[in-house]
């Protein structure tokens, strides 16, 4: 049987949970996709300029009604199409107030970053300035100088990392992408065809030269040779009468 005590702490455990969700306004705090595991806090507040300072002061938002409440009606804001997923994260700074709006393809940012030019264009911004940082789509509201909140803007940290989990696709076996593959393999079939071009070249280059110099030894020999024979200078017999007859006054034994 569970002790009476037991249940009371369990129960305390619950009602301590419950609350830890619950902000003391009644309304339920947003929970981000990506909390830091070392700070504990939403990966979009470490992307604040200076976010160290602003961790406590900061707002994370991840409903649409809620850019109503912390930023007052806007009308810019009627631009953004707040779908499941984004996440946005609102601090002061003396530049001006900061919103930072994260989609959750770059596609969905892109489509934002255009509906808010198309805005800006009908009617030119008063009071605010924007830029869009990767999937980021930042707002600085409140503010007349351009050039601080341009510098606000580069302070903004946009460090998204895509890992795969296991086997990235596209390798193969030995972890080489199909890339590198293809790469690899196009090198080697245009470094062997070079090898062998420049391997028949080269025998051909030595094949002239050696046809060369055999040509003009046996020319040389030709020349030094005192009658023309189409035996090779060999003994023939004379069947036709049209080598001349040599002199045997000399001979030996005659």
């Amino acid at each position: 049987m569970i002790p009476f005590s037991s249940t009371i702490k369990f129960f305390g455990v619950i009602l301590v949970a419950v609350l830890a969700v619950t902000d003391v306004a009644g309304q339920t705090i947003s929970r981000s996709q990506e909390i830091s595991e070392k700070e504990g806090v939403p990966v979009l507040i470490k992307h604040l300029p200076d976010w160290e300072k602003k961790r406590e002061s900061a707002i994370f938002v991840n409903k649409p009604e809620e850019l109503s409440t912390y930023l007052d009606e806007r009308s810019i804001l009627t631009a953004i199409d707040f779908i499941p997923g984004t996440e946005a994260v609102i601090a002061s700074y003396p530049e001006g107030k900061l919103l930072i709006i994260e989609f959750t393809t770059p596609q969905a940012s892109a489509d934002a970053d255009q509906r808010v030019l198309a805005a800006l264009q009908s009617q030119p911004a008063q009071g605010f300035f924007y830029r869009r940082i990767g999937n980021y789509n930042v707002f600085l509201f409140d503010a007349n100088d351009e050039n601080a909140a341009n510098a606000l803007f580069e302070k903004i940290k946009y460090e998204k990392v895509v890992q795969w989990l296991g086997a990235e696709p596209g390798l193969f076996a030995n972890g080489e992408s199909e890339r590198d593959f293809i790469v690899g393999t196009s090198s080697l079939f245009i470094s062997t065809v070079i090898v062998i071009g420049v391997g028949f070249g080269a025998a051909v280059v030595i094949g002239v030269i050696t046809g060369l110099l055999f040509f003009f030894y046996r020319e040389q020999r030709r020349a030094t040779t005192p009658s023309f024979s189409d035996a090779g200078g060999m003994t023939r017999l004379n069947l036709d009468g049209l080598t001349p007859a040599e002199s045997t006054g000399k001979l030996i034994g005659k």
